[in-house]
């Protein structure tokens, strides 16, 4: 949602449009509706967006009762541009909701249109100050210097990846049918080149065993970032055993008082300010995440191959053997941090 929003801004000032505060439909993934204001703090984003974008946080009057027109551009094939294809919409309804595309690339903005999306990403987006608070006290209940992980195993992005996989518990396999709906798992050739191309995601025994070869010692202090429905989580942590999550440290007070936004933002503000950063997914968090930290100047951040750890294991390479090749493959990565995904304007703008 973070990702979506900072590309709204972009289109908004692409389009000279003013931009009204979004409201986050939530409800299909973690069943809560949380607002804009609920994670970030909204006078600050519209005072640091002056000059960018016009924010306002409710509609005026004339249009408040109406439906806005939606333009779904996520659908789009080819290379989609905005200005041809959504601002006729904008001029004749004046009031509009978009899906942003990924067929347009950022890349392609004019420079005033990519300057106002950074300013959004990187100086304009803060958390609450309740979250901030709730984040900084978990960074002191931490035992330092820590890891944060990144680990995604859980029953709807399992399903999701249609991936197939063997020696689950029996909860965890009730789990995953239960999310599949109709996404049925490949099965055959298919589904051994889908995961060679590293589309399923790491167990977290699989996970143990990258760090392993990492020569990432298994008393490491390690920060948990990860949603409540994590399966098979006792694979990591039998191995690694000085883990520590939200709901660990923070009173049962605090931690039912969050909702599925505001815990994946603490686990967020915590991920940006760790010593080390590792995701075991390549995704929009771990994305944002690791540019974050590039822009403080914190590099030490990691994506694990989950296309090496495939491909290795289905040349039926274990043991020692496995380890080094791991090793190998994650060397230059972890040693020179690439892998996080910056956006260009990062380069090219004093904010």
């Amino acid at each position: 949602m973070r990702r979506d929003f900072c590309d709204g801004v972009g289109i908004a000032r692409l389009l000279n449009a003013t931009l009204v505060l979004p409201k986050f439909e939530v409800a299909a993934y973690w069943n809560e509706s949380s607002g804009f204001g609920d994670v970030f703090d909204v006078d600050y984003f519209i005072e640091q967006m002056s000059g960018y974008v016009q924010v306002v946080k409710e509609l005026p009057p004339a249009v408040a009762s109406k439906e806005p027109f939606r333009v779904d551009c996520s659908k789009r094939k080819g290379q989609f541009d905005y200005v041809e294809s959504v601002l006729p919409s904008l001029l004749e309804h004046q009031y509009i909701s978009i899906t942003p595309a990924m067929s347009q690339r950022r890349d392609r903005y004019p420079l005033y249109a990519k300057a106002a999306h950074c300013q959004a990403c990187y100086k304009a987006l803060r958390l609450t100050k309740y979250l901030e608070k709730k984040g900084s006290e978990l960074l002191q209940a931490i035992p330092k210097p820590f890891l944060s992980l990144h680990l995604r195993f859980e029953p709807d992005m399992v399903a999701y990846s249609q991936c197939q996989y063997s020696g689950l518990s029996a909860t965890s396999m009730a789990a995953i049918e239960a999310a599949r709906g109709d996404r049925k798992p490949l099965t055959g050739e298919v589904a051994q080149i889908w995961r060679n191309r590293g589309k399923c995601p790491l167990t977290p025994n699989e996970t143990a065993l990258v760090l392993q070869a990492l020569s990432i010692s298994t008393d490491t202090n390690i920060y948990l970032a990860a949603g409540d429905g994590l399966m098979e989580l006792e694979g990591f942590t039998s191995v690694y055993t000085n883990v520590v999550t939200k709901s660990s440290l923070l009173s049962d007070r605090d931690f039912n008082s969050l909702h599925g936004n505001t815990k994946a933002a603490l686990d967020y503000y915590v991920s940006i300010n760790s010593d080390y950063y590792i995701a075991t997914f390549f995704g929009n968090m771990d994305k944002m995440v690791a540019a974050m930290r590039a822009v403080d100047g914190v590099y030490k951040s990691l994506f694990l191959s989950r296309r090496a750890f495939a491909t290795l294991t289905s040349k039926g390479i274990r043991g020692e053997k496995l380890m080094d090749e791991l090793w190998k493959t994650h060397r230059d990565d972890f040693v020179m941090s690439r892998g996080y995904a910056l956006s260009d304007c990062f380069c090219e703008f004093q904010l």
